[in-house]
């Protein structure tokens, strides 16, 4: 590579893989797909959820769940392919049972987002959007999670992990080796990155209650100010024909 090459992180992760391996869609997974279609008054607003129950029955948005995508909303592969390859939620490429994912943006990488990374890539034995050959787990460098109040942050299966360090993730990931209940920071337990795809599809787990609503580093403002009696501006009357007086 020369000096002035740039390096993507998302090439090799986005290339569309039409390989033909089987597909665990079914006609099961094909009711659902026009369930979800159903929901939304233009069906091809569906898309992005049907592409996650995709994920969370073949591990990938595959080629068949891209057919299928395609058929059931009257659109183009190339348009299903054009929205697959934009979000780098979705994977081209099999994900491991539980998806590791280390924010490297701003504040988390001040604080030690890159050294973590760097750890968990030594770990595993992987790096970066790749995944481990028994397929226990994979690993993504994350952008910004809106958690920096909670930085240096990890993901599992896209539920937190806040505060982290080399310690604390070398303990999850060998709690998640064993099989050992893992529970969110600030959401539930964990379970797999494919049932975690299901629920991001718009299928209810019955878990959106666990774990707390808001860390306390987040309602800290909100704590000072009840405090010091801070409250916020009252809305002004309204003026003639609707304006404010």
């Amino acid at each position: 590579m020369s000096d002035h090459e740039f390096m993507s992180h998302f090439d090799d992760a986005v290339r569309i893989d039409a390989d033909e391996e089987p597909t665990n869609i079914d006609e099961t997974t094909l009711a659902e797909m026009r369930e979800l279609a159903g929901r939304y008054p233009d069906s091809r607003s569906a898309l992005l959820p049907m592409l996650h129950l995709v994920q969370s029955v073949d591990g990938r948005v595959s080629d068949a769940g891209v057919r299928a995508c395609a058929e059931i909303l009257g659109i183009s592969t190339a348009q299903v392919n054009g929205v697959a390859t934009f979000y780098t939620m979705y994977k081209r490429r099999p994900g491991g049972r539980q998806h590791i994912g280390v924010c490297t943006t701003a504040l988390c990488a001040v604080l030690g987002g890159d050294i973590l990374l760097d750890h968990v890539e030594k770990k595993l034995g992987i790096s970066e959007g790749e995944t481990t050959p028994d397929g226990m787990f994979s690993l993504e460098r994350l952008e910004c999670n809106a958690a920096c109040d909670f930085a240096p942050v990890m993901m599992v299966n896209w539920e937190f992990m806040d505060n982290m360090t080399p310690d604390k993730a070398e303990q999850l990931l060998d709690d998640l080796a064993e099989g050992k209940p893992v529970r969110s920071t600030r959401g539930a337990t964990i379970t797999s990155w494919r049932e975690a795809e299901r629920v991001l599809a718009g299928f209810d787990d019955g878990r959106a209650d666990e774990g707390p609503s808001a860390g306390e580093p987040s309602l800290r403002g909100l704590t000072y100010a009840r405090e010091h009696g801070w409250t916020a501006p009252a809305e002004p009357a309204p003026g003639p024909e609707g304006q404010e007086a």
